[in-house]
């Protein structure tokens, strides 16, 4: 008989030789793998700790409008009336503030009914106390 090897069966039984070729494939795929992992150790960011004090944080200013044109910082009224269009109670206590931190944000939350020129009576204001961070909420 010409091809050997092989009983009259034709059971060749277990062969390794192309186990161990899977073997070394997996291995190489895996290896290959690796190396690409991405690390994010990089990635710079500044995270805020215990130390700071409490005097950066920014406490915002809530500047609230009525349907009446009642203008109020808080509960505390800082400027009534439709006629009073220049709001200087609201103008020095801007100042006051702006002085003592300059980076506290004012917010500005009129009603759904307050009348626009009310708005603009307070946006005046602010930029007479030239506030900085200023946006409506």
């Amino acid at each position: 008989m010409a091809g050997g090897g092989g009983g009259e069966d034709g059971d060749f039984g277990f062969q390794i030789a192309p186990m161990v070729d899977v073997v070394f494939v997996l291995l190489l795929f895996f290896m290959a793998c690796a190396g690409q992992n991405i690390t994010e150790g990089f990635l710079k960011i500044a995270l805020p700790s215990q130390s700071e004090s409490t005097s950066s944080l920014k406490v915002p200013i809530v500047i609230g409008i009525d349907t009446a044109g009642n203008v109020s910082v808080g509960n505390e009224p800082k400027g009534g009336g439709k006629g009073d269009h220049d709001l200087d109670e609201l103008t020095g206590y801007l100042k006051n503030a702006i002085e003592t931190s300059p980076e506290d944000p004012v917010i500005i939350r009129p009603s759904m009914d307050a009348l626009h020129e009310r708005v603009i009576d307070v946006l005046n204001s602010c930029r007479k106390a030239r506030v900085k961070n200023l946006s409506f909420g």
